[in-house]
């Protein structure tokens, strides 16, 4: 009974803030399957312009409401297959600049977290924050080894704040749910936990300095796009330590011209870095705004914050890079067919018909600079289409797209005349000619063989270990064991056998 108390109480006072806004209706409306009120209010208003603003009533009240709303709001951002691309596009634009805790307490949490007094950690240590958001702020401090860094300490009592408000969005969804049915169908307890998985993740700092060191080894071989060396005698769960960034903002950009940086290829690289991370790694940064953009000597872009990742399998990308390529070229079938081959079109549905929608949402874009583009409005069209010809949600694809409009925004404030199509043309074109040619086929087939090939020890060795286990069966039972291993045995030929025989098969077709 307390509990449900406890949630009503704060349903009640979320409730009130969302009215004082005038927002009440906005967030009901929030997780309808398809919430075109909101997107009326927000299609004509919203500016090609992640960093702006916001523009919605509900973005505000979200801001109002305090660090862990605003994290969902952010949360929620990374699924716009659930509330909408025009929405998603508004809730990028939460100010996560909140009022920094005191020094004490984040020199308590590190001390506590890393095993060791700051005084061990660090030569120096700045007890101003040089940032504060809604989950961690940070602080510039100097190893022993006079090493310049940044230490991101987690917010305190932020995980605790993030569970209360959760249980009582869950507590409520249920409610709503027993009683209606058009609510179980668009099953808002599910759009919770997609939140608090979401979360849950940015709980625990050292999964983003693991985020940080798998985009850095992915990126070591790319001259203009970069990101900070992970410090991991210094990381834990609430403490990430990383090499200090000696750059400008990208929120700067009187700076980097004075800087006798160049803005244009500034701009090139980021979109490049980019696209080159979703095609060629399938993992990509996925929260691409100003504030978490550098620009470096020789015109090198540093990326920050990696609390938002995106991940993309080989046949996804396949087949966004046929996506991507058709619409650089204007091949509206190469596009259409991309979507039956990977399933995301169901095969029922008119191909004439879909690559003619296709059409209509890519000859506006051709040849056009990237400011007479509506971002927003060809993500609404891409919506729509996939709604009318039934195809299926694809989240990591929709994350993906978003990370695009994001990137757009920030290229457009670097460079107002670039082309996002010209920019990214070499990218995916060096892309489709080394993947998707008859050769690249053959070779990932004959890797994905040989990977197989490989885990076979370690097969036969779990086999071997079952089949000693059994020796302390009766005695009467080895005829039997003897058989058995014979057939385990057997069944691994003839995996080996297949194995072979499809690589020599892929080699001569």
């Amino acid at each position: 009974m307390l509990r449900w108390v406890r949630h009503i109480g704060r349903i009640i006072k979320v409730g009130y803030t969302l009215s004082r806004h005038d927002a009440l209706m906005d967030m009901v409306e929030l997780f309808g399957e398809r919430p075109k009120a909101l997107a009326k209010l927000t299609r004509s208003t919203l500016k090609h312009d992640p960093n702006g603003k916001p523009e919605t009533k509900l973005v505000i009240a979200l801001q109002d409401l305090g660090p862990s709303f605003i994290k969902i709001g952010q949360a929620l951002a990374t699924r716009p297959d659930i509330i909408g691309p025009d929405v998603a596009l508004d809730l990028l634009k939460l100010q996560d600049n909140v009022p920094p805790f005191s020094a004490d307490k984040a020199r308590e949490i590190i001390e506590e977290d890393l095993g060791n007094t700051i005084e061990e950690l660090f030569s120096e240590f700045d007890k101003e924050p040089i940032a504060a958001a809604s989950i961690a702020q940070v602080h510039m401090a100097t190893t022993k080894q006079g090493n310049k860094v940044a230490v991101k300490v987690l917010r305190p009592g932020i995980a605790k704040a993030f569970a209360r408000d959760l249980e009582a969005f869950r507590w409520l969804a249920g409610i709503v749910e027993f009683f209606s049915a058009e609510a179980r169908r668009l099953r808002p307890s599910k759009v919770v936990d997609t939140i608090a998985e979401v979360i849950a993740l940015e709980m625990d700092l050292r999964i983003e300095a693991a985020a940080a060191a798998e985009l850095k080894q992915n990126t070591k071989d790319n001259p203009n796009y970069d990101v900070p060396t992970v410090d991991w005698d210094r990381t834990s769960r609430q403490v990430l330590t990383t090499k200090w960034v000696d750059g400008i903002s990208f929120k700067k950009l009187d700076d980097i011209k004075k800087a006798g940086m160049d803005p244009k290829k500034l701009a090139e690289n980021l979109v490049q870095g980019f696209l080159s991370q979703a095609l060629n790694d399938g993992f990509f940064h996925a929260d691409l705004h100003q504030g978490n953009l550098f620009a470096c000597d020789g015109n090198k872009v540093m990326a920050i914050d990696f609390g938002i990742m995106g991940r993309i399998d080989l046949k996804t990308r396949k087949g966004l890079a046929d996506i991507l390529y058709g619409f650089a070229n204007q091949d509206y079938d190469r596009i259409a067919k991309a979507h039956f081959d990977l399933g995301y079109v169901p095969g029922d549905q008119d191909y004439t018909k879909f690559k003619q929608a296709i059409r209509a949402i890519g000859e506006p874009v051709v040849g056009k600079p990237l400011r007479e583009i509506s971002a927003g409005k060809l993500l609404g069209q891409l919506f729509e289409t996939t709604a009318t010809f039934n195809m299926h949600t694809q989240p990591q694809l929709i994350l993906l797209q978003k990370t695009m409009v994001t990137a757009e925004g920030v290229a457009l404030n670097m460079n107002p005349d670039i082309n996002m199509w010209e920019v990214s043309r070499p990218v995916i074109e060096k892309w489709v000619s080394e993947n998707l040619n008859p050769f690249a086929q053959i070779k990932n087939s004959a890797n994905t063989v040989y990977e197989t090939l490989s885990r076979l020890p370690q097969i036969i060795e779990d086999v071997e270990d079952v089949i000693h286990q059994m020796r302390d069966m009766q005695s009467g039972k080895n005829r039997r064991r003897s058989s058995l291993k014979l057939f385990l045995y057997g069944i691994l030929g003839g995996i080996i056998g297949s194995a072979l025989m499809f690589s020599l098969y892929m080699l001569i077709d």
